[in-house]
């Protein structure tokens, strides 16, 4: 395992945080060497910004097949790969090859069962099923202690939450909002404990189910407005739909004449306006408005349509990992501070490399990788 500092340990796991950020992308995996290109930093670059992670790591059985297997079939795997995965885990990898330091709190267990997930990918459809066994026994906040929690905290400019351990996870966010360090929380599914959470977050990103299952919202644009009207403190909130993009809902300060606009109707003008013949991501924003959803409320905000890349079939390996490629995106775009349009087309670009490869964390892009290199450099001219 490669430079974990264990934080305290038991008969029955280890409690792990902080690792050198060259060696983070592949927990439980081999080792690479970084490429030896680099990317000048000024004083606005968050190269080295201390981002923690609390959640699930795990190991993950990659096996490719022709096509999935029927009820009853046997069939043989096309290839095999074992490699670090679980949502934080592959996050952070995520944000450490962006160059900033990650730092993870989470369990692995010595005679119990430490999280591992199958995952059938198919190369026919280009679907992935995972099959998850979570660990035990789970984490409770006695098993870290507060000298732990504190050394974890740190310098930190950042906390990320994906909604495991949600017990041990609550006790790390609520010392993050007295440290005032920005919480951003992955709403995956609805889970145990993950309200508490979300009450503390500054910003979530969800899946494209969990909006409308959250509050029974019947369009998406509808559950968004609810979710800022319900979580005050959250200054946006991004859904993601796969090959169909992401929408963005930012909360704004009314304007002395902001219209009000019926929120499913602005998305649709939205919609309108994507140029779908253009392979690369692109994000289009409304402007301010007081966006209204029918019996629900109005919020005032600004939309944002984000479309994701468009890869050519002889490419596309693997979308294992891609949400959490994007929001280690987001976590670095927030650090450095992008407009929301760059936030958008950057991240969508870290989960399409990502993509071209097989499993969460193999084809996660490095900061001087050329497909992203690009928004790192501009922001940097921009801010000298």
């Amino acid at each position: 395992m490669p430079n974990l500092c264990t934080v305290s340990s038991n008969a029955s796991s280890n409690f792990i945080f902080g690792v050198q950020p060259h060696n983070f992308y592949n927990v439980f995996g081999s080792r690479r060497t970084r490429p030896r290109c680099r990317v000048s930093m000024s004083s606005s670059d968050p190269q080295n910004a201390v981002v923690v992670g609390c959640g699930s790591v795990t190991i993950d059985f990659l096996a490719t097949v022709a096509a999935y297997p029927k009820p009853d079939d046997k069939i043989r795997s096309t290839s095999l790969k074992v490699q670090g995965g679980g949502n934080v885990g592959n996050a952070l990898t995520c944000l450490a090859r962006l160059g900033l330091n990650p730092r993870l709190i989470s369990k692995v267990s010595k005679e119990g069962t430490s999280p591992f997930t199958y995952i059938i990918v198919d190369n026919q459809t280009k679907t992935r099923t995972c099959i998850h066994t979570a660990g035990y026994p789970p984490m409770i906040p006695d098993e870290l202690s507060k000298s732990s929690l504190l050394s974890a905290l740190d310098g930190a400019k950042f906390a990320y939450f994906d909604g495991r351990l949600p017990d041990t996870a609550l006790v790390v966010a609520q010392e993050a909002v007295r440290k005032n360090i920005p919480i951003l929380i992955d709403a995956e599914r609805p889970r145990e404990g993950l309200d508490d959470l979300l009450k503390l977050a500054d910003y979530v990103v969800c899946s494209a189910k969990f909006p409308a299952s959250w509050t029974k919202a019947s369009t998406v644009p509808q559950a968004l407005v609810s979710m800022l009207l319900r979580l005050p403190n959250i200054k946006f909130v991004i859904v993601t739909l796969g090959k169909d993009g992401c929408i963005m809902l930012e909360r704004s300060v009314d304007g002395p004449s902001t219209e009000e606009v019926d929120v499913d109707s602005l998305l649709e003008s939205l919609e309108i306006k994507r140029d779908k013949s253009v392979s690369i991501p692109t994000c289009i924003s409304s402007s301010v408005a007081k966006l209204k959803a029918e019996g629900i409320g109005t919020v005032s905000g600004k939309l944002y349509v984000g479309t994701a890349e468009s890869i050519p079939p002889s490419e596309l390996v693997d979308t294992t990992g891609a949400g959490d490629a994007f929001i280690g995106a987001v976590i670095y775009a927030i650090c450095a501070k992008f407009t929301p349009e760059t936030m958008l087309s950057f991240a969508a670009n870290v989960a399409g490399a990502k993509c071209r490869d097989l499993g969460a964390r193999s084809g996660l892009p490095y900061r001087a990788d050329p497909r992203i290199a690009s928004f790192v450099l501009e922001k940097l001219s921009s801010s000298a």
